[in-house]
């Protein structure tokens, strides 16, 4: 080494030590030593350095022909707009303001915060004193990646995990299923004469005074948070009557199923509909009309769904369908929960059915397009998917069986409940532990042949599915126009365990307009075919890859007499679900009521 600092280094064999490449430090002006194989980064901080990590993402494609609430207006304006709408969302009704928003996670304090704070005026605003919640700020997670997501669930949120496909496994709490029991809806001038009530309805009436106690109760807790997650989303791929949804949720992964594009959200604007997810927080059994600590409301005339109680994902899918189910009918658009395919040649088919009674399985046909698995409109125009993705059960599920639900499960797919090896974090689809209701949900452009847009024209073939645990109708039949409404009507089919809380055994249920039996690969000309006791069913005597003494169910039994006695009970179920429906008179004359009448069993 010289002695003015400048150095030259060699090692004295030209292989170098042990036979290792030379190493050669080239002296360098005003004596300083560095690696000049890259161009030093513009960063003077660990801080700065990060933030050069992550560049700013803005839509940078306007929708043709639309516009929004925010369109035509500057980033900055905005955003201040968008914050001001999420504030007013999250405002309390007995404070003449909404709560001070701050767009970004509390956890990463070098970032500018950007915040609202609305007034919000309301019909009830008594005088109060400024609470501790009023001083504080609510920081906004707004439609986050799912890289995003993922980062929040791992940190924040215990028993969320990334599982060997790259997905997102993560729990629903105590709730692993569906609370029918604990959903009400308002009863008010709005619904009175519009929804079903009574003898047969599943709609459970609350008014409007509960409503009100439970939204100000998930309103303080969401507000009480450091961080909410908001999700703005649209209902309906068919763009004359998709629906604005906003999801305002205290979980990550209550934000990773539907993600529209930032396109847009440029034009969101003011949500149709919101959600307030307190699921993390019970309702409170004093509560008139609280039968336990779960609730999951719907108002209507408010257009505002809350959940108390419970943070099973399905909850907020099929909170959002009961709300289609109100919509679309009033234009005229019929709302199915069906799953829905297409042909190469353009035969859409439509498969009714309750969960678990293999929509998605049947939909996801590797040799047709999938346009749904579950929820979708029939307009003038068509066929619409209501979903972005889709919400299968993935109990036993395996790739040999269902190859193309397998390999949808990735990197921005969510687990929920299911059980995985503690090293390797391979989930164990048969596994049960958790619950039997395992789901996965991941977008549908994860299916190679989902046909996006999701829509499609008129339905063709229209497949009514049933799980009749009992074992005595037959696999596939064919239904006459009288026989396809009652059955649709009647919407039968077997609640099988986990699909709703508190069902371990097979249960005989009935769900109004919804669902059973002939498939697209019949063909109902060429077939011969023959009619069942009981039901009338018309039954094919063959069908291709399926052994004929199935077709017919007596064959099954050993016991013909335990047959018989089981066939004559379902009959009977059938009959008494039934006389709900008896007085009602459809068109001019009761002609098509008496024909849907004898459609059913006869003893």
């Amino acid at each position: 080494m010289a002695a003015n600092g400048n150095v030259e280094m060699k090692y004295a064999n030209k292989g170098g030590r042990n036979g290792l490449a030379k190493i050669q430090t080239q002296k360098r002006q005003n004596g300083i030593c560095h690696d000049d194989s890259a161009t030093p980064v513009k960063a003077q901080t660990i801080d700065e350095l990060h933030s050069l990590q992550k560049k700013k993402s803005a839509p940078t494609t306007p929708i043709k022909g639309f516009q929004g609430g925010f369109a035509n207006l500057s980033e900055e304006e905005r955003q201040k707009q968008q914050l001001q709408s999420i504030s007013a969302s999250l405002a309390s009704l007995t404070r003449e303001t909404g709560p001070k928003v701050v767009k970004g996670d509390p956890a990463r304090k070098s970032e500018t915060p950007k915040f609202s704070h609305v007034s919000h005026h309301s019909h009830f605003t008594p005088t109060i004193s400024v609470s501790d919640s009023a001083l504080k700020f609510t920081h906004v997670l707004y439609n986050l990646s799912p890289a995003e997501l993922y980062e929040q669930a791992i940190k924040n949120e215990k028993g969320s995990f990334i599982a060997s496909s790259g997905a997102l496994a993560t729990l629903s709490g105590a709730k692993t299923g569906r609370s029918p029991k604990d959903k009400r809806v308002v009863r008010d001038e709005t619904t009175e004469d519009e929804l079903w009530w009574g003898k047969g309805s599943p709609n459970i009436e609350m008014d409007e005074h509960t409503f009100m106690v439970n939204r100000e109760r998930a309103v303080d807790y969401l507000n009480s948070l450091d961080k909410v997650f908001v999700n703005d989303q649209f209902l309906n791929w068919d763009p004359e009557h998709r629906i604005k949804v906003r999801i305002v949720s205290a979980r990550a992964y209550h934000s990773l199923c539907i993600r529209p594009t930032p396109e847009e959200l440029e034009n969101f604007g003011t949500p149709d509909f919101t959600i307030y997810n307190a699921g993390q927080f019970p309702c409170n059994r004093y509560t008139h009309y609280m039968t336990s600590s779960t609730s999951v409301d719907l108002n209507l005339a408010r257009r505002e769904m809350v959940i108390l109680g419970t943070q099973y994902a399905g909850e907020m899918k099929k909170g959002l369908f009961s709300v289609m189910h109100y919509l679309m009918p009033k234009r005229q658009i019929l709302s199915l929960h069906s799953g829905c395919n297409v042909g190469k040649d353009g035969d859409v088919a439509l498969f009714f059915g309750l969960s678990g009674t293999g929509k998605t399985t049947l939909s996801t046909d590797h040799n047709r397009y999938l346009i749904g698995d579950d929820e979708h409109c029939w307009s003038d125009n068509g066929v619409s998917n209501i979903e972005g993705g889709c919400y299968a059960k993935c109990i036993d599920l395996a790739k040999e069986k269902e190859p193309d639900i397998w390999n949808a499960i990735k990197f921005g797919t969510v687990l929920e409940n299911v059980v995985f090896d503690e090293h390797t974090r391979e989930v164990d689809y048969t596994e049960k532990s958790v619950t039997e209701n395992t789901r996965a949900a991941y977008p549908i452009e994860y299916i190679p042949n989902a046909k996006i847009p999701c829509v499609g024209p008129h339905p063709k073939n229209v497949i009514l599915l049933a799980c009749d645990a009992f074992g005595v109708l037959p696999p596939v039949s064919k239904l006459s126009l009288a026989q396809t409404m009652y059955h649709f009507i009647s919407g039968y089919t077997a609640l099988v365990a986990g699909t709703e809380d508190g069902i371990k055994e097979p249960q005989a249920t009935f769900s109004a307009c919804l669902l059973w039996g002939s498939i697209y690969n019949v063909a109902p000309n060429q077939a011969n075919y023959r009619s069942i006791e009981v039901f009338g069913l018309e039954i094919p005597t063959e069908v291709e890859g399926v052994p004929s003494e199935i077709l017919e169910p007596k064959n099954t039994w050993t016991n013909k007499k335990a047959y018989k006695e089981m066939l004559l009970k379902l009959a009977g179920l059938f009959k008494k679900n039934f006389e709900v429906f008896v007085n009602h008179k459809i068109g001019k004359d009761d002609k098509l009521t008496e024909e849907i009448l004898a459609a059913g069993p006869i003893f």
